[in-house]
């Protein structure tokens, strides 16, 4: 009686153990294929950011390649498609840099377009980097304008918030281009209370070297006593916006 028990019972845990390993190898082979089609998601995903990090370079916009490119390289490291993109990828972002670098720059100044006599005047104007002590109340920014008036023409000054120029009759400033050494320039300061101002008499020789220039330091006397020197950041100046200077 035992024996034909055990018998009939030797095939069916035969079957059983089939269908347990029949079971298992089905299971084995869905997480297969649900990895392999994560992996064909991923690289999809990742080449399809790839083709908007191309149009991005193929286009200069360095600021949203380089968005694409880290995205990339942290979302999808190890496709092909962050491969391709890495070797160039520092390149882009320092052309992304120095794109946000000159956004920053043409963001300091102002420009304006006002009617004045028979026609129009127009002006450029910077701030100082920083407060300077000219003697008043407390440091302030000192400002750079450049200025073509229709009756006036066209003129460079520096206006002072306090304090004053010492530079009534006549003076010389020395003027600074980037890492070149200091020259001498003349200057004057007119005799009205309407700004406190100091015209630079070389505006074209001033301007000429703005337009090559990232950094103009004028040093100037002041009524307090000894100079004073005002740093502009001037890299960032648009020429378009002044008609016929360049």
């Amino acid at each position: 009686m035992h024996r034909t028990r055990s018998r009939l019972a030797l095939p069916a845990l035969m079957c059983a153990a089939m269908l347990l390993g029949t079971a298992c190898t089905d299971r084995e082979a869905q997480r297969q294929a649900q990895a392999a089609a994560e992996a064909q998601a991923k690289e999809q995903a990742a080449a399809r950011l790839q083709g908007e990090y191309d149009a991005a370079v193929a286009a200069n916009n360095w600021e949203l390649a380089r968005v694409h490119g880290a995205a990339l390289l942290a979302q999808y490291p190890g496709t092909p498609a962050a491969t391709a993109i890495e070797a160039s990828l520092a390149d882009v972002t320092a052309r992304a840099e120095a794109a946000r670098e000159q956004r920053r720059l043409a963001a300091l100044w102002n420009y304006a377009r006002v009617a004045a006599g028979k026609g129009e005047q127009r002006s450029a104007a910077i701030f100082s980097k920083a407060p300077v002590d000219t003697g008043g109340a407390a440091p302030a920014t000192v400002q750079l304008v450049i200025r073509d008036h229709p009756e006036w023409k066209r003129s460079a000054y520096l206006v002072l918030e306090g304090g004053d120029f010492d530079c009534y009759g006549g003076c010389k400033v020395k003027v600074a281009f980037d890492d070149a050494p200091a020259r001498p320039m003349s200057a004057w300061r007119p005799k009205t209370d309407e700004a406190i101002a100091m015209f630079i008499e070389d505006y074209r020789g001033l301007w000429k070297q703005m337009r090559k220039a990232q950094v103009l330091e004028v040093e100037f006397p002041v009524k307090a006593g000894g100079t004073r020197t005002a740093l502009f950041e001037v890299g960032g100046l648009d020429g378009g916006q002044m008609p016929g200077w360049d």
